[in-house]
């Protein structure tokens, strides 16, 4: 019998595809706080008004709900991640990787509905 000096690949192969989503969820997160500080460095809200204002554009909500978006999808990954390494239990894994997906998708229909309300 002839062994392979390779170990065996095992796992959900998530590596590369996690790598991509942390580093792309990030640099989109980044540019959208960038630009978030430059209007209010340039024209700062002083009021409630001023802040719904500067949100009552469509391409701020669709940027703000972008960064939500990404910012949730980042969580999700580190979330993931972090309960299949010190989560060994299937059922409490499994149950606790639905409790954030629940909430995490519950937090976008919030977030969205108070973009569009």
């Amino acid at each position: 019998m002839v062994r392979s000096s390779k170990p065996a690949v095992t796992g959900a192969h998530y590596g590369l595809k996690d790598w991509l989503v942390q580093r792309v969820t990030a640099i989109l997160m980044a540019v959208y706080l960038i630009m978030l500080a430059g209007i209010v460095f340039v024209n700062a809200p002083q009021d409630y008004a001023a802040w719904k204002s500067l949100f009552s554009a469509q391409w701020m909500r669709i940027a703000t709900l972008v960064f939500f978006i990404g910012l949730f999808w980042h969580a999700w990954v580190g979330v993931r991640n972090v309960t299949m390494d010190y989560l060994h239990p299937t059922a409490i894994r499994l149950t606790v990787q639905i409790l954030v997906i629940v909430s995490l998708l519950f937090y976008l229909v919030w977030v969205a509905d108070i973009l569009w309300s």
